[in-house]
């Protein structure tokens, strides 16, 4: 490999690892990769100039010009990018035919309130606003609040009796039965999805207690948009395959990366190998086995998302199944509901070019869904 490409490499490597800070749009430092140094890389007509001994020196382009090149290249990118609008199902128009020829056609009453229906005088067919909602005794407000709550860290019986103050007198199995029902719909509809991820993945896994066993989820996450792309349970760490993994995070985002950052466990190796490295030379993956705890390459994100979930996994108290709607749904709530300060008060979802509109989200993404999976 020439120098030119070890440096290109190593360029990529340091985009990837939050070293850069911008001072102005013709200015930026660049950490250095060995050391707490920063270096001051500016544009002049002739190009991008940085003050390390390689660039003042040796007159090359060194790789803290390639990481901040790589790192503009990819911001442009998102910014190209087309943002999908899920928006709330609207009764202006026919949810089936899109045709504005619907009238108003009586009322269905259920325990708690009466759901106007309406008849579309092109495709002939009856609907209702109450879309994913069908023959549920509860009001959809009320299901919704129950998700929200128990997602972002209620007990089921807490949630329950929060419940209560909007008038709904339900048992903790029923919210539970809600979260299963929902979460289901709701991670088929994501599926369909496909974010707009960035070039650099992240796996980890953390030990979880099911029905009082040690097992591991695997997870699998964006660096740039912190979108969780993919998980597993498994029963073992470090001779788990972890290649379906791979597999699957390629299927949902319909893309490879370009960087994977992992510990130094063999099985992500191995699993990356057969995943990756039969490729040609220059279409391969860079796998970066060497996280710390500070510094470059640290998995500060990670251990953020796995916090996530060990929270959640306190106040169920253990899970009880391995196929336990939960994680899924936490992937779904951390991805299209969770706000994160690392994103500018954004979404992984919004972060990745998926807008969920109206001012209940939970009651938008659900109807969708449900529409979606209807056809």
């Amino acid at each position: 490999m020439t120098d030119i490409n070890k440096r290109e490499e190593k360029g990529k490597e340091i985009a990837n690892m939050n070293l850069i800070k911008k001072i102005d749009d013709h200015s930026y430092k660049v950490k250095s990769q060995t050391s707490n140094q920063e270096y001051d890389v500016i544009s002049l007509e002739s190009g991008w100039v940085c003050s390390c001994p390689d660039s003042m020196y040796r007159n090359v382009k060194c790789k803290h010009v390639y990481a901040l090149e790589t790192s503009i290249s990819f911001k442009k990118e998102v910014q190209a990018r087309k943002t999908v609008i899920i928006e709330p199902i609207s009764t202006s128009n026919c949810i089936y035919c899109k045709s504005d020829r619907i009238v108003k056609d009586g009322l269905r009453h259920n325990k708690y309130g009466d759901i106007q229906k309406f008849n579309c005088k092109e495709c002939k067919k009856y609907f209702t606003i109450n879309i994913g909602f069908e023959k549920m005794k509860h009001d959809p407000k009320g299901i919704t609040t129950a998700m929200q709550l128990y997602f972002s860290g209620e007990s089921l019986r807490n949630t329950a009796k929060s419940l209560r103050l909007l008038g709904m007198d339900v048992s903790h199995k029923t919210v539970y039965n809600w979260i299963k029902k929902y979460t289901g719909i709701m991670q088929n509809y994501s599926e369909k999805l496909k974010p707009q991820v960035s070039d650099t993945w992240r796996a980890d896994e953390m030990y979880l207690k099911i029905r009082g066993n040690m097992k591991y989820l695997y997870a699998m996450m964006d660096d740039e948009t912190r979108f969780f792309i993919a998980q597993e349970v498994a029963n073992t760490k470090y001779t788990h395959d972890v290649q379906k993994l791979f597999q699957e995070a390629n299927r949902i985002t319909e893309r490879k990366p370009k960087i994977f950052i992992t510990d130094g466990a063999f099985n992500y190796k191995t699993a990356f190998y057969k995943e990756y490295r039969t490729r040609a030379v220059k279409d391969r993956p860079i796998h970066i086995r060497h996280i710390r705890f500070w510094g470059d390459n640290n998995n500060n994100k990670m251990e953020r998302l796995n916090g996530e979930i060990r929270d959640r996994e306190k106040t169920m108290r253990g899970i009880k199944k391995m196929d336990t709607p939960i994680l899924k749904g936490y992937q779904v709530y951390h991805n299209y509901f969770r706000t994160h300060e690392g994103l500018d008060g954004k979404t992984p979802a919004q972060a990745c070019g998926i807008e969920i509109q109206g001012e209940n989200k939970w009651l938008t993404f659900i109807q969708n869904a449900s529409k979606s999976d209807s056809k």
